[in-house]
């Protein structure tokens, strides 16, 4: 047991966490033309398995959403590419849960995490997709804005809603009552 926590209870709320981000990954608000999209929150509920769970079983939970996000279709060039942009990429999202003490955990956490998946899907636009630059740009500022682009706006997103004061309210409920006792 963990944080008063027994591992059953942690499996079931990391399962949770995988099904909601699947899910919030598939409901798609803008797709970008040569891979990434904007959607509801996907990245959400890995933060939060960090941000309840510790940031080892946060990371777990995103890799675990990056597999899953494998039978969708994901398309790849390159294993390298496949696990910067999916594993490395939603598992630094788990690493929320290490501002977990802090005020403002999980938001501090969150961005620290959004940021680590956009220098994640940056070096793998740059490595691997550079060459779809514009002439005369640079492909490292290429991936740069590309991916900013959605990973911006979907950490824009996602931030308004846990700042909702009835999003936050639950979340800090839940905190409290389920994944604190």
């Amino acid at each position: 047991m963990e944080n008063g926590m027994s591992n059953t209870k942690m499996l079931v709320i990391g399962a949770i966490c995988v099904a909601l981000s699947f899910v919030l990954n598939q409901i798609t608000l803008f797709r970008m033309p040569m891979g990434g999209s904007i959607t509801p929150g996907g990245m959400l509920f890995i933060a939060l398995a960090g941000y309840w769970l510790g940031p080892a079983r946060g990371v777990l939970v995103g890799i675990t959403v990056g597999l899953l996000g494998t039978i969708t279709g994901v398309w790849f060039l390159h294993p390298i590419q496949y696990m910067l942009d999916y594993l490395v990429g939603y598992g630094a999202l788990g690493l929320a849960g290490l501002f977990r003490k802090l005020p403002h955990g999980l938001q501090i956490g969150f961005v620290a995490g959004a940021f680590l998946r956009f220098v994640s899907v940056f070096f793998a636009g740059w490595i691997f997709w550079g060459h779809y630059a514009p002439e005369g740009q640079h492909p490292a500022i290429y991936s740069a804005l590309y991916n900013i682009t959605y990973v911006g706006a979907e950490a824009i997103i996602t931030l308004i809603i846990i700042s909702v004061p009835i999003v936050k309210g639950a979340i800090d409920r839940i905190t409290r009552e389920s994944v604190s006792a």
